[in-house]
């Protein structure tokens, strides 16, 4: 739930569809609720909470605070405190998380690079490695890929194919990966639904990308790995971390664009 979006109608909702609105769990809600951070003034008539259009908009900047890394009496303080100006509050952060973005981009990409490198048993320099991990090994991303998928096709072409990768290679793999990710983000954004047309051209150019770089991957295929983007914690908290209900968006998007290749009309 991000910036203008609101849901598509005034009635009540439920603590499961705010949550799901929200890319939030029930729990996280209940503990808003107790704490009297996010507490609805509704109860349906079996007892149940039920969430007005001033609720939502409340969890929307609550979210906002907590993407700020804020702590939770800090924003119960900064939305309930008339003393708090909130407002210069906010011009602070705004350039503060600014500055933050370029930095968590620039890591990004080279983190991304990373972790490609070791799934293919590519290594970086020592260098490199310290400049963007420091202490820390992600080494145990090669051996996992290869309990997983060791014995398939797949694993053995994208072995193949990736063994003669350069750095410069891998810099240009990760951008274009990227460029896909941000353009999933502002389809979500701007609320193009995944059956669209914009997202299942950007759900093929994430398939051709996998084609070209790694291993043949057919449609179908690419539906079963787009369920990692749910099923696994991992992916779907990439996912989430750039945007709320991203995961999911892009998984549907996959699916759409694989019903729209073997003739179906996308759901």
């Amino acid at each position: 739930m991000t910036g203008d979006q609101q849901p598509a109608t005034t009635e009540p909702l439920t603590i499961g569809r705010l949550a799901s609105l929200g890319g939030v769990t029930v729990r996280t809600l209940h503990h808003y609720d107790r704490i009297g951070l996010l507490r609805p003034e509704l109860r349906t008539q079996s007892g149940y909470r039920a969430y007005t259009a001033a609720d939502v908009a409340r969890l929307q900047r609550i979210l906002f605070y907590r993407e700020l890394e804020l702590p939770l009496d800090r924003i119960h303080q900064l939305i309930d405190d008339p003393a708090v100006d909130e407002l210069d509050h906010l011009r602070r952060q705004h350039r503060e998380l600014g500055e933050r973005i370029q930095r968590l981009q620039r890591v990004r990409a080279a983190v991304q690079t990373t972790m490609e490198a070791h799934d293919m048993s590519i290594d970086l320099t020592p260098e490199e490695r310290l400049e963007v991990f420091g202490g820390e090994d992600p080494s145990t991303y090669s051996a996992e890929a290869s309990a997983r998928w060791g014995d398939t096709e797949a694993y053995a072409a994208a072995r193949q194919r990736t063994k003669r990768y350069t750095k410069d290679d891998w810099i240009r793999i990760t951008a274009a990966a990227g460029a896909i990710d941000d353009a999933f983000v502002q389809a979500l954004a701007e609320g193009a639904p995944p059956t669209s047309r914009v997202a299942m051209e950007l759900a093929e150019r994430a398939r051709l990308h996998i084609d070209e770089t790694y291993y043949p991957l057919s449609h179908e295929m690419h539906r079963n790995l787009a369920d990692l983007h749910v099923e696994d914690r991992r992916f779907e908290e990439r996912y989430e971390r750039m945007a709320p209900g991203l995961a999911q968006y892009v998984h549907d998007a996959i699916d759409a664009n694989a019903d729209r290749h073997d003739g179906a009309t996308p759901g």
